[in-house]
């Protein structure tokens, strides 16, 4: 006698963009993530962050840390990206391996529904990642450098290190930065450049109770 039993499961359902799915099609696939990925020699990293709406990737961006190749194979990759299904991708050469890297990671998050956009109504529109760079729509990068010298600041999230300040113990007490994001706004909307770059200018913690200041790109 032929018994056979009905199947009565199908896959998990996953949280995507306010809803419960059951994915079983690349197409069931929807959500805005980020991954992170490094390179085989482990001497750059990237930063990938893609808005998916029912398999299609909608929106990349290509954020690196590396070799000048890893920038330019970011070039690539934001230009290829849009347009192909998460499967497409991931079989896609991106060329870096830190960017093929994060895009494997990016699809972990998004398949297996750990997305940032998991929890909110018909997702995040296409756009999103651009608030990640703020107004300025420039990367958060932070260059510090140690010796025995002492720590030198020279990029962090305000902008471009160009002065420390120490106090009487030669420890670092603020400093002062140029916002290059502003000031290349300024410039192009044909604000005088010695203007621009004074407007662009500020300073960070108690920079103006400093007793020495220096320049971290000095050889002192």
């Amino acid at each position: 006698m032929d018994c056979k039993n009905a199947k009565g499961f199908g896959p998990s359902p996953i949280p995507e963009e306010g809803k419960w799915i059951q994915s079983k099609k690349i197409e069931d696939i929807s959500g805005f993530s980020h991954g992170c990925g490094k390179c085989a020699p482990q001497q750059g990293a990237c930063k990938l962050t893609l808005n998916v709406k029912n398999g299609i990737i909608k929106e990349a961006l290509v954020e690196t840390v590396g070799c000048s190749g890893m920038t330019h194979s970011a070039a690539m990759a934001a230009e290829i990206l849009t347009g192909k299904t998460l499967l497409e991708a991931l079989n896609t050469d991106l060329v870096c391996d830190a960017i093929n890297d994060a895009m494997k990671q990016v699809f972990l998050q998004l398949v297996y529904g750990r997305s940032q956009s998991a929890f909110s109504e018909n997702g995040l529109e296409v756009g999103s990642a651009l608030e990640d760079l703020g107004k300025n729509l420039a990367s958060n990068v932070a260059t510090c450098y140690g010796s025995e010298k002492g720590p030198r600041y020279l990029n962090l999230a305000e902008g471009y290190i160009t002065k420390q300040a120490l106090d009487e113990n030669g420890e670092i007490i603020g400093y002062e930065y140029v916002n290059l994001g502003a000031f290349m706004t300024f410039v192009q909307n044909g604000e005088d450049v010695k203007e621009a770059f004074k407007r662009s200018t500020k300073t960070y913690g108690r920079f103006n109770e400093g007793v020495k200041f220096i320049s971290p790109r000095a050889k002192e």
